[in-house]
């Protein structure tokens, strides 16, 4: 319960007692003799300082009193931070109230602090512009993460429609549906968990997720969800007992949103059971809705991905297909479209031409595309200077570019059959060593940029951007084979990985191949095993 917080938030007054050995006394409050205020000067340093630049000064009080209004009643607030047994703090609040007899119940409890003790109880139980975050053992409310969500909105998650909408009904849905749950006789609770490659939208979502069931509250009062963000399991008194605070704050506050964001990462080997037995175990999570996020869903235990009771509805972010990425590259435009230094360079055909550059990019890559675009755009970046790489190796004859319409083309390696890419010298053939395959090179594509375009500054700096990229995806790859090894094991490994269908592997002519599987039809988000190790 927070007393001070509520006379903060308009409800209450407290005026604090500086009574010092001096004889200065500024809240005439009972005069108790050696009454010391215990406090720490603390300086805290600005959340924002690019906005708001300089600190302020509090004060950390560990024993303190104040005068308490509320309501014409008066009181006597004491605070004292105490250190527990696990090294942490408990603030205990004393409450003193004048004594009469007549507002005392046979129990000795006083009926105006009772009446008082509930107001403040009812209002800490509610969120005011924060969102409860779960970190170090305990929650607490987080005004910044209420802040960094503020303005996230639907119009700003690209992905493709079906989901878009199927994935806000079952959340929204979900909270208007109580009734039909009870008359189908079914537990009120719901778990759904997005899983996909890193930058593909699953954070966006979640956020304007919360977002909109934040918007639900403010107009009408009795649609207010609260969202609980767990951060981690970690705590002094071990991964159970968070496990079980954890559930035990989301069934009084119920109901709400409970977040596992990289859901394989919070649940150990060491307390899966126990958190299973939270999850759907015999105490009610009625009011629930649980989402848990994963870049790697074949991590998870089939425990919990694989059950519907846990978690009953998997949403797959996948890599953006061609309309998709022309749809996110029309959303920058439209972003962009009232900055002078943007808007006349900006044509609807480079949307199109974006589309087509960026196969096999996830959103964060497209968003990084723009962003590096649009800064080179400020400085004053010519994308006719093509700038050599120290890092890079020579590549020799592997690869070619012309800096004349902006356009690079990476040849791929040649490899032949049988023993596709080994050279091998006489003096390896006689130690029976032999040299890697070299991998195929990511092409950068071709593209048929209309005459009219030829000279768009902008679009030169984001071809110019893109190869940047494209070779940055190469050095992930090769980084990404060495820790897989090579072959079709790698193949397999990594296509697993990125959320694609592993291949099936059959024999031709003595040798072993990998094929895909017979229900496999090949799509935007589905490269060719060939293909594969270029993504």
């Amino acid at each position: 319960m927070d007393l001070l917080g509520y006379a903060a938030a308009g409800h209450a007054t407290a005026v604090q007692d500086n009574y010092n050995p001096s004889g200065t006394n500024d809240v005439p409050t009972h005069n108790v003799p050696g009454f010391y205020l215990d406090a720490v000067r603390a300086y805290k340093a600005s959340p924002k300082p690019f906005d708001r630049p300089g600190g302020t000064l509090i004060d950390k009080i560990y024993f303190g009193r104040w005068l308490y209004t509320w309501q014409d009643l008066t009181f006597i607030l004491y605070k004292c931070v105490v250190q527990n047994t696990d090294c942490g703090n408990d603030v205990m609040h004393y409450l003193l109230a004048p004594n009469d007899a007549d507002k005392v119940d046979e129990l000795g409890h006083h009926l105006d602090t009772d009446r008082l003790l509930l107001a403040a109880g009812d209002w800490s139980c509610t969120l005011h512009n924060e969102i409860y975050v779960y970190d170090n053992g305990d929650w607490i409310k987080d005004p910044l993460l209420w802040q960094s969500v503020q303005g996230a909105s639907w119009d700003d998650v690209i992905l493709e429609s079906a989901m878009k909408d199927a994935l806000m009904r079952d959340v929204i849905g979900f909270f208007d549906t109580r009734d039909v749950y009870q008359d189908l006789g079914l537990m009120w609770k719901r778990g759904i968990i997005l899983h996909g490659l890193p930058g593909n939208g699953k954070t966006a979502s979640i956020k304007a997720l919360i977002n909109s069931l934040e918007a639900r509250g403010k107009e009408d009062g009795s649609k207010r969800i609260p969202s609980l963000y767990v951060k981690a399991f970690d705590s002094s008194m071990g991964g159970k007992w968070s496990i079980r605070y954890i559930f035990e704050h989301a069934r009084k506050m119920a109901p709400c949103v409970l977040i596992f964001e990289d859901l394989d990462s919070l649940v150990l080997d060491e307390y899966r059971s126990y958190f299973l037995n939270e999850v759907d175990g015999l105490e009610s999570n009625e009011g629930i809705l649980m989402i848990g996020s994963t870049n790697h869903l074949s991590k998870l235990d089939p425990a919990i991905a694989k059950r519907p009771s846990r978690f009953d509805r998997k949403y797959h972010f996948k890599l953006p297909n061609e309309e998709t990425r022309k749809r996110y590259a029309e959303y920058w435009r439209k972003k962009l479209e009232s900055k002078p230094i943007v808007a006349d360079k900006f044509e609807e055909e480079i949307t199109y031409l974006v589309a087509q550059l960026t196969d096999g990019f996830s959103f964060a890559y497209i968003r990084e595309l723009f962003m590096s675009s649009l800064l080179a755009l400020v400085r004053g970046f010519n994308p006719d200077v093509v700038e050599e790489d120290p890092k890079e190796d020579d590549a020799g004859d592997e690869s070619s570019s012309t800096a004349g319409d902006g356009v690079i083309v990476e040849k791929p390696a040649i490899v032949g059959e049988g023993n596709a890419g080994m050279e091998n010298t006489e003096e390896q053939e006689k130690t029976g060593e032999k040299t890697k395959k070299s991998k195929p090179k990511r092409v950068f594509p071709v593209l048929d940029i209309p005459e009219y375009l030829q000279d768009n500054l902008l679009l030169k700096i984001i071809i110019s951007q893109a190869k940047i990229l494209f070779e940055e995806m190469d050095r992930d790859d090769d980084e990404q084979k060495e820790k897989e090894g090579d072959g079709d094991g790698a193949i397999r490994r990594i296509r697993m990985k990125r959320g694609l269908p592993a291949p099936r592997m059959q024999l031709v002519s003595g040798t072993t191949a990998a094929s895909p599987p017979a229900d496999f039809a090949p799509d935007d988000s589905a490269p060719d095993d060939t293909d594969l190790l270029r993504m």
